[in-house]
């Protein structure tokens, strides 16, 4: 019984060890629970402004080969204007001035806007490049002012729950000096709203679905081509993404399940007494690494 009593000890510490290992391992488990507990319940993250990109089709899907586009698409020639070293600058010069005069206004006048310039700064959005040319966007005009309003209600109640409740105290903070909260004049005021949506598939011929590579950088490549043409035309906006409202105003404009609200802009004049925040940017050597 000696050098069992002996041993005695040694067993008495090594379940002890053991025991402790069991429950770090478990409390570990359980913080790594908690923690993708809570990265995957924030609720400020918009489930319609996720890429849905890329390659996540159906596996039966996923092998087609054809997906609708011509096989051999024909090439021409190119034929492009070639400017001189002082007209290229001075173009660009000129580019640059009109679009630094851009500015996000939050102000919009209901003075009327022709629909002509709409249509244009729409083709000219619908130029950009896309993910191999499946041109994955959709640009939603509403001039209706009952489906305005209805816009500015959605977007209101969900945006006074992200302020209270979802975006959290810095995002809240960090906004304030901007002057910004949930009321969303500009919804009901401006003359056009234009809701740009990003096509996470198409629709092939037989009823399939064709893949839209990299839909979210295309449509956004297209958005900033928009906000560039509508500066160009004289007119402003400001870009709105309003969290965790894309369902409904996809419902709402009867959109397909497949467009996922990318972009609302409130489109206009700005209103006579229309202000924007004292703001700077950044200068060019801190924006740009020349190697």
């Amino acid at each position: 019984m000696a050098p069992f009593s002996s041993l005695t000890p040694i067993f008495i510490a090594i379940i002890c060890v053991l025991i402790g290992l069991i429950l770090k391992k478990t409390n570990g488990e359980k913080k790594k629970g908690e923690t993708k507990s809570k990265v995957l319940s924030r609720p400020w993250v918009d489930e319609d402004l996720k890429d849905g990109t890329d390659h996540h089709l159906e596996e039966e899907e996923a092998d087609e080969e054809w997906q609708g586009l011509d096989e051999n698409v024909a090439h021409v020639p190119f034929f492009v204007e070639r400017y001189s070293e002082a007209e290229m600058i001075k173009r660009s010069q000129m580019f640059y001035e009109l679009l630094n005069k851009r500015r996000s206004v939050r102000f919009l006048s209901d003075e009327p806007v022709p629909r002509e310039v709409i249509d244009n700064v729409i083709r000219t959005a619908g130029t950009s490049p896309s993910g191999a040319h499946t041109e994955p966007w959709t640009f939603v005009v509403v001039q209706d002012p009952y489906l305005k309003h209805k816009i500015r209600e959605i977007v209101e109640d969900e945006e006074e729950i992200n302020y209270k409740k979802r975006m959290g105290d810095r995002w809240v903070n960090d906004l304030k000096r901007l002057r910004t909260n949930w009321i969303k004049e500009y919804l009901d005021t401006a003359p056009y709203l234009i809701l740009i949506f990003k096509q996470v598939y198409g629709q092939l011929p037989n009823g399939k679905k064709k893949t839209h590579y990299y839909n979210e950088i295309s449509v956004s490549i297209a958005c900033g081509i928009l906000l560039a043409a509508l500066q160009n035309a004289g007119l402003y906006t400001v870009t709105s993404t309003p969290l965790n409202c894309g369902p409904q105003l996809r419902v709402l404009l009867q959109r397909p399940p497949n467009e996922k609200l990318l972009l609302l802009l409130p489109v206009g004049y700005p209103k006579k007494d229309a202000t924007v925040p004292a703001l700077t940017r950044k200068p060019l050597e801190d924006i740009m690494v020349v190697m």
